[in-house]
């Protein structure tokens, strides 16, 4: 790569054509094609002197700098003496982390070191990444959420309000990255269990996005958390003096409708066809209206619908292993039948009639729904919401829960209700008297809002279910045997199914994606995984499982004609692991 000096400025020439790492972006600064033992120059704009360095968390090092890049970048004095290595810092770092008695004092510290240095964040999560997901995503991030107004120390994405109506263009502009790949965007109506926070909503794309770079490996650079505001019916916060957002009631309708619609159209005019949008935690109406309004015009993914759906139906196919049969040989009971219930419904639905070749609306007659009025039936179609209408099966009606569990008798129960402690006693007993080995998945957030506890699931059926949760239970031991019980955790799926769209250049997505990442993600549950009782890998491994599961994506999107990226590389798996952000320092010219 030839470079020219511009006002005393290195700048890459404009001829190089270099495409490597974080997902296809052009690497300006050389930082990805660099060794760790080549220099690179990391800034585009003159330094005036280290003391700005010290405070841009993408370049800052901290103790790492070295002597000659301490007397190269004007260091000298501003650091003391000593050097550490990356590694040493990120021992005292996890030392001190340990030291707080509450998680959010983690979450904190951990959103501290992420605005100061930058790398050494996303070496921590990689390196720590079982015990420091909770505390960057769920269950602490939802108080995070929660105290966002108290905690908020400086932008770490974009808020959008209707104040900004007419001007989103110019709002994305502001943003002082170009290359933008993914975003995630939220209007805090339906924060994991928790309700409307809205404006406060924003720790969750802020959380999303930094498990899209330390469990996928897309650029940092390349991620723009988006908070939409359009006010908040939570009184609470309307009160609250500290609240950051609009002090209104949200705005529904045409009103609504247009702001968003404002927002995708300047999206795709300012970074193109190719870039990444995913919905999170939008109430049960929008969440559905703007995934089908959009998708057939922009890129676009709700996690809460579809990365969910592909997450659990990814432990089910593992679950195969050890309950026996097929997909099509099991019944499905769900209580809850809102975005989460729904989307698992209908991919479970999808991958039999695949492999079945019967047509989905016949494969939907294995799976039911239970919501707050009880089991969705047919008699009650005309007042069901247009999502729960095809699960409106020929029954009489059923009230509760257990009762609709001993009348379909489901080898599978799946709880997606927000609500907690709604498998009983009675319901799990219920489930085991018909079921050698009953499949069930407690998977609402966080903890405090599980359907049931792992401990119950394993007592109340004497250790023979299969269980799963949405928010981590420590392992427990019953008779003798430690069960280690699966988190159907969305971050199992999403940075790597992201990774395969971005690394194709997708510009539309189709189902089968996710059912290709489903069946990559049940492909890497070991023997001894299983032995154990876990229908899931261990998250150990994550960076691996998210370049199989992106693999098998952009394989996907190559054969439906998705693809922008041509030719397509030989080996995907070498391609998705060559495309991952290193969080490794870089040595400074």
């Amino acid at each position: 790569m030839e470079s020219g000096l511009t006002n005393g400025v290195l700048v890459p020439s404009a001829d190089d054509k270099s495409v490597v790492g974080g997902g296809g972006v052009k690497d300006v600064y050389g930082e990805d094609s660099a060794t760790e033992d080549q220099l690179v120059t990391p800034w585009t704009v003159s330094v005036a002197s280290g003391y700005t360095l010290l405070r841009d968390p993408r370049h800052n090092k901290g103790l790492a700098f070295t002597e000659k890049e301490r007397d190269a970048h004007y260091l000298r004095g501003l650091l003391p003496p000593s050097v550490s290595c990356q590694d040493l810092q990120e021992k005292k770092l996890m030392h001190n982390l340990r030291q707080y008695e509450v998680p959010l004092q983690r979450y904190i510290a951990m959103m501290d070191l992420q605005e100061r240095n930058e790398r050494l964040f996303y070496k921590l999560l990689i390196d720590n990444v079982e015990e420091l997901l909770p505390v960057v995503y769920t269950p602490v991030v939802g108080e995070a959420c929660q105290k966002y107004g108290s905690i908020f120390r400086r932008p770490q994405g974009l808020f959008i309000s209707l104040k900004e109506k007419g001007k989103i263009l110019e709002v994305l502009k502001n943003w002082p990255e170009k290359s933008i790949q993914v975003i995630v965007v939220t209007d805090g109506e339906r924060i994991l269990g928790l309700g409307d926070l809205g404006c406060q909503g924003m720790g969750i794309p802020v959380g999303k996005l930094s498990l899209y770079t330390a469990l996928g490996g897309v650029r940092p650079s390349a991620c723009l958390p988006i908070t939409i505001d359009v006010g908040t019916n939570n009184e609470k916060l309307l009160n609250d003096e500290f609240y950051i957002g609009l002090r209104q009631k949200r705005a529904t309708g045409q009103e609504y409708a247009e702001l968003l619609h404002e927002f995708m159209c300047a999206v795709k005019q300012n970074y193109g066809e190719k870039i990444l949008i995913q919905f999170e935690d939008f109430a049960n109406h929008n969440a559905f209206e703007l995934l089908a309004k959009y998708r057939t015009t922009h890129l676009v993914f709700n996690d809460d619908i579809q990365g969910t759906a592909s997450v659990v139906l990814a432990g089910l196919i593992a679950a195969l292993k050890l309950v026996g049969g097929t997909l099509a040989d099991h019944s499905f009971l769900f209580l809850g039948a809102g975005e989460a219930g729904t989307g698992i419904a209908e991919l479970i639905a999808l991958e039999i009639s695949k492999k079945t070749n019967i047509p989905v609306e016949e494969t939907r007659k294995k799976i039911w729904l239970v919501d707050s009025k009880g089991l969705v039936v047919s008699s009650r179609k005309e007042s069901l919401q247009h999502f729960k209408q095809p699960w409106a099966h020929e029954h009489e009606p059923v009230k509760e829960l257990f009762d609709a569990v001993k009348a379909i008798k489901p080898s599978v129960l799946i709880g997606t209700s927000g609500v907690g402690k709604t498998f009983t006693k009675d319901v799990v007993e219920a489930m085991a008297s018909f079921n050698e080995k009953p499949v069930i998945f407690a998977l609402s957030n966080p903890t405090s809002q599980a359907e049931c506890t792992a401990e119950q699931a394993y007592i109340w059926t004497q250790g023979r279910a299969i269980f799963a949760s949405g928010s981590p239970f420590d392992p427990i031991e019953y008779d003798g045997k430690v069960f280690v019980p699966g988190q159907a955790n969305n971050a199992y799926i999403f940075p790597g199914f992201g990774l395969g769209l971005i690394m194709s250049g997708t510009i539309r997505m189709h189902d089968d994606m996710l059912l290709a990442a489903s069946e990559a993600l049940a492909c890497q549950v070991t023997e001894e995984n299983y032995a154990k009782g876990l229908i899931y890998p261990p998250l150990t491994n994550i960076r691996d499982i998210s370049a199989r599961i992106a693999a098998k994506v952009a394989a996907k999107s190559y054969e439906l004609g998705l693809a922008s990226r041509l030719p397509r590389p030989r080996d995907l798996v070498k391609f998705a692991e060559s495309c991952m952000y290193s969080p490794v320092y870089r040595n400074y010219l």
